[in-house]
């Protein structure tokens, strides 16, 4: 089973370095770690007494990687997850906070389990996902990928500014799709014309 630090490591490669797209809610990012996420953990890297776009440009691979390993998988209990689950739900987490637990909470309740979709890892979740990867322990994790796959189409569908992420400007997957699909076995994986099909409603 590959260690918590070797999938951070692979996430750090998934992300781009210092990016300020005005399309992107999460504002100035650098290797993943948002300025929001800076400012919330007090991360004045210049010390200049207030946490900006500055700060967020210092950041370094190592310091994110902490982050990530701190904050996005042992603060809000990945790591007590099934093993199997927990580099797909780590990845999203930093990609989507929150988001990446209620995704899984509510794919929970689809398979049958009493969870409370409130973005919490706690003993209802944990109990509820150990359930169903004991019932479905070959199909899970693709279930999830899958889901992750359509909250980002969702985004797109309600956000027209957001699709780009998704869809590249030559018409083929963009960065969530193709991200969201490393988690997913191939013979999941949307066809070419299959993905066109899906994406032909934002033209």
């Amino acid at each position: 089973m590959r260690k918590v630090r070797d999938i951070a490591r692979e996430i750090l490669r998934r992300e781009g370095g210092f990016v300020d797209d005005p399309d992107d809610p999460g504002g100035a990012t650098k290797h993943g770690v948002t300025i929001h996420t800076m400012r919330r953990l007090g991360l004045d890297l210049d010390r200049d007494g207030d946490v900006d776009g500055a700060d967020v440009r210092r950041l370094s691979r190592a310091q994110a990687e902490a982050i990530f390993i701190k904050h996005y998988f042992r603060r809000p209990r990945i790591d007590a997850l099934p093993r199997p689950l927990q580099a797909s739900v780590f990845d999203m987490y930093v990609n989507a906070g929150a988001n990446a637990v209620k995704i899984l909470q509510r794919l929970l309740r689809e398979m049958g389990q009493p969870v409370a979709v409130d973005g919490i890892i706690g003993p209802q979740t944990l109990s509820a996902a150990q359930a169903a990867h004991a019932a479905a322990p070959d199909h899970i994790v693709d279930a999830y990928g899958i889901a992750r796959r359509n909250y980002y189409f969702r985004l797109a569908d309600q956000r027209p500014a957001s699709r780009k992420f998704a869809r590249t400007r030559a018409g083929g997957k963009g960065g969530w799709i193709r991200r969201a699909e490393a988690f997913i076995s191939p013979r999941y994986h949307l066809s070419a014309a299959e993905f066109r099909e899906r994406t032909a409603v934002w033209d």
